[in-house]
């Protein structure tokens, strides 16, 4: 078992750049900037893979408590605090106040992370954005814009369509393909061609559309991680560990807008030309045209290294590219997905399945990492109607003699006497 390494996907990512920085195809600082270091760590990074060969990437300290972790009974006596008397006081303030009043000594940013751990709400200041002009990419794969353009392409001869397209920031290298609408499926099943013929790209820069970013407010559980909520795309890119750049507008990603102006004038003439009116014509058209307008319109990198990365064995794509959804296993071992009934057939002590809706049409129940068998019930059974639910009881009339001996009902009080006196 030693000499199982245990990496994620953050790992894997590093260790693909720093390899490519010991075979000397980037530089040292190159890599720092993409991983988000220091030239320094880098260097230490690259002197530990040589000596230790891939598990020299696994950082030493993983698992092990820190020596200088604050202790259980300080970290409790000062979130109490911060829930009384220090209510509503933000990690800065509060940090002043337990160290000047009962001399607690707790960084900023160590009492902000008990904050969001714990749930403990505080106001928070939003720095100003900045804006500024960005250069290309050095490498081809550090960076891949991504959009989809609605737009009459086949000019009134064939349905309504979106093109997904794909541009390399270092190259401008284009892949496309022609969709009905643009939607999670359609961009899963765009970044499948993409990887299976290019390789994972470093980071996506993209919009802010529903099926990028995700709408839904966040969960407790991603509260407390302080996470935000992604959409089935994002959490699929951050299985496979791509980066998700988000554009705050259409400007900030112009080298994609610009290339749907372009295809928006050539491309549809090009199909004019061919008489093109379905999607699947167009995308085998696609696939004779994008290697000519590679060809004629792309650029040389700054950097001939390609940091496009292989995909990792092991790695289902077609379960981490697919749609999960969390659905409530009922008593009689059955849950209920978009108006239809299945049966689960295994016996699983679990509230909770996951229905996963997979690009190649199959639907798969998990629970956990096991895929569950079942079956659908093809005809769900009808509710019954109570047999008294539109049953009106009928009025007696008012000479009825449930009128003339029902005491103390719908007659006066002399009435009342009378009827009790002729009874007897």
């Amino acid at each position: 078992m030693e000499d199982i390494l245990t990496m994620n996907q953050k790992d894997l990512k590093r260790l693909h750049v720093i390899r490519k920085t010991i075979d000397r195809c980037i530089k040292q600082r190159e890599a720092a900037e993409l991983l988000g270091l220091s030239p320094r760590q880098v260097r230490r990074l690259v002197k530990r893979v040589r000596n230790e060969s891939d598990k020299g990437i696994i950082h030493h300290s993983r698992g092990r408590r820190s020596h200088r972790a604050t202790a259980d009974r300080i970290k409790q006596k000062a979130l109490n605090l911060c829930r009384g008397i220090y209510s509503g006081f933000n990690p800065t303030f509060a940090s002043e106040k337990l160290f000047e009043r009962d001399r607690i000594k707790i960084s900023r940013e160590t009492l902000r992370q008990w904050f969001i751990a714990e749930g403990i709400a505080y106001d928070e200041r939003k720095a100003r954005p900045h804006r500024k002009w960005r250069p290309r990419r050095p490498h081809c794969g550090a960076m891949v814009q991504m959009d989809g353009s609605h737009h009459d392409w086949f000019e009134g001869r064939g349905p309504e369509c979106v093109l997904m397209g794909y541009i390399d920031d270092a190259s401008s290298r284009v892949y496309a393909r022609f969709y009905e609408y643009e939607g999670t499926f359609p961009a899963m099943d765009s970044f499948k061609r993409y990887i299976l013929k290019y390789g994972l790209p470093h980071s996506v820069y993209l919009d802010r559309h529903s099926t990028y970013k995700g709408k839904r407010k966040p969960t407790i559980d991603e509260e407390l991680a302080d996470r935000q909520p992604l959409s089935q795309f994002g959490r699929a890119l951050e299985e496979l560990g791509v980066r998700l750049i988000h554009a705050q507008s259409a400007p900030a990603k112009g080298r994609i807008e610009r290339l749907f102006k372009t295809f928006q004038d050539r491309l549809i003439k090009e199909m004019r030309l061919r008489d093109i009116s379905s999607i699947a014509a167009a995308n085998e058209f696609l696939n004779q045209y994008l290697p000519v307008f590679n060809k004629r319109f792309g650029v040389e990198p700054l950097n001939p290294a390609d940091l496009h990365r292989p995909i990792a064995k092991g790695i289902e794509l077609d379960k981490v590219l697919s749609i999960r959804t969390p659905r409530t296993l009922y008593n009689n071992f059955t849950i209920a997905h978009k108006g239809r009934l299945y049966q689960v057939e295994d016996n699983v002590r679990t509230r909770e399945v996951i229905v996963e809706e997979r690009l190649d049409g199959p639907l798969f129940i998990t629970y956990k990492t096991r895929a569950l068998r079942y079956k659908e019930i093809a005809r769900r059974p009808e509710k019954l109607k109570h047999p008294c639910k539109n049953y009106k009881p009928p009025i007696p009339g008012s000479d009825h003699p449930w009128r003339k001996f029902h005491y103390g009902r719908n007659l006066p009080v002399h009435k009342e006497e009378e009827a009790f006196a002729g009874v007897l």
